[in-house]
């Protein structure tokens, strides 16, 4: 049977070759060239799809699926875009869109999402009535988070945080350490029924055993030495909104044990207390372990693994697309030249090359570290190879590398605070340590 296609876009040359290249055999493609168009040809005749550009003069492509969505049209929706704003990916994802795509646009992918499409369409209709289903309510997303990168790992991320937010299933969100397995969290939080209220996140391996139940479950007065009021747990702030355990396969299994009830029923005891109280939080954990392992070396409780384990998220690690690395960078420069105050530098095409060299054993987080750092040592506003600090660059002298770590310790904090004016707290964060040890390492060496 014929298909029909309507290619929203204010790029003539955008409409013109998907027109070239979709509207081929059975299928019959129209073009419009903003979202009001759109809307007045959908009165007349609607399509089977729509291919929609997100961003154009007047109301956004997001806007027109909401509309389609709210009259409960039965047309999918395809949203593309030439803006790395891929957090909107999640947005529309939500809103209900049958696939995001990210121009400059593959002709054969794009062949693909449109097959797809149309075959999911025709099952549902071959299992229906031919009725569009009506549709829950839509959900207001909050403020969108920013996450940044377009490699199609990431597209794919994405869109699963924007499926994944409605649901109040627990989701277990997995990936090396700084890949921003909080932030991913976070975006779930944010893109969820729930946005309004608290987003909790309990890093567990911060926290003793004892003080980690405590932490959570809250304890009454007198439940220990020191407890001298009743203190609510992280379960009870977070209310309905979301609890991430953050890095859950670093705790015990003696803790690990007191998960699953809560998980299971809502249900919770304070230490020391004698009432179970209730918890409407949603779950989300994250973790850089290998729990399927730690479940066979009984390590971690395999009732809790699979509790977690309902919904999972995986986030590559960043030398796996690397394509994200130059913009990332000139982000997380521009950010630390703004919270020092000055103009940005410019990152020059060796830097940026000797950054997508780097496999950064330490994700996004090193990467973020490493930039602010080169930012404040940077000179004639060019961030050189030399000033990021990574292996690979030129060799040390024998005296260089014979040199006591005492020595190099304190010439490097040395140089980190003179270019920093003196400036402790900036110091601290260009070192990537806390404030305090700073000034204990200011007394240790003399560099008042």
């Amino acid at each position: 049977m014929p298909r029909s296609i309507l290619i929203v876009d204010d790029d003539p040359r955008i409409r013109s070759s998907l027109a070239r290249v979709l509207g081929k055999g059975s299928v019959v493609v129209e073009v419009a060239d903003s979202a009001e168009s759109a809307l007045a040809q959908i009165a007349e005749a609607p399509p089977d799809l729509m291919i929609s550009d997100l961003r154009m003069p007047g109301m956004s492509g997001l806007d027109l699926l909401q509309i389609l969505r709210d009259r409960k049209s039965g047309i999918d929706v395809i949203l593309m875009t030439a803006h790395d704003d891929l957090s909107t990916a999640a947005s529309a994802m939500q809103e209900g869109a049958a696939d995001f795509l990210v121009k400059p646009l593959d002709i054969h992918h794009i062949r693909k999402v449109v097959e797809r499409v149309f075959r999911d369409r025709q099952t549902r209709n071959d299992g229906s009535s031919g009725d569009p289903k009506e549709t829950s309510d839509p959900t207001t997303l909050a403020g969108g988070l920013q996450l940044i990168g377009h490699d199609p790992k990431m597209v794919a991320l994405f869109k699963a945080v924007g499926q994944m937010a409605s649901s109040r299933a627990s989701v277990i969100i997995r990936g090396e350490s700084g890949t921003g397995k909080e932030l991913i969290a976070q975006a779930i939080h944010e893109h969820s029924p729930a946005a309004q209220e608290p987003f909790v996140a309990v890093n567990c391996t911060a926290l003793p055993e004892n003080l980690l139940e405590s932490e959570l479950f809250g304890h009454v007065r007198g439940a220990f030495t020191g407890a001298t009021r009743d203190h609510k747990g992280r379960f009870a702030l977070a209310g309905q909104g979301t609890l991430l355990l953050d890095e859950v396969g670093d705790t015990t299994p003696a803790f690990q044990a007191k998960l699953p009830r809560v998980l299971q029923d809502g249900e919770y005891h304070p230490v020391g207390g004698e009432k179970a109280e209730r918890t409407e939080a949603r779950v989300l954990a994250a973790t850089h372990q290998d729990l399927e392992a730690m479940v066979e070396a009984g390590t971690f409780r395999a009732d809790l693994f699979f509790r977690l384990r309902v919904m999972e998220l995986i986030v590559p690690p960043l030398r796996e697309r690397r394509g994200d690395i130059p913009e990332l960078a000139e982000h997380f420069v521009q950010r630390a030249a703004s919270s020092a105050g000055h103009d940005a530098p410019t990152l020059t095409p060796d830097t940026v090359e000797a950054l997508q060299a780097h496999d950064w054993p330490g994700n996004v987080r090193e990467l973020e570290n490493c930039l602010t750092r080169a930012v404040v040592l940077s000179t004639g506003g060019v961030i050189r190879p030399e000033d990021l600090g990574l292996s690979g660059g030129p060799a040390l002298s024998d005296s260089d590398v014979l040199r006591p770590l005492e020595a190099v310790e304190a010439e490097h904090i040395s140089r980190v605070l003179a270019a920093t004016e003196g400036n402790r707290s900036r110091a601290a964060e260009v070192l990537g340590i806390s404030r305090p040890r700073l000034r204990r390492l200011i007394e240790k060496y003399g560099l008042e």
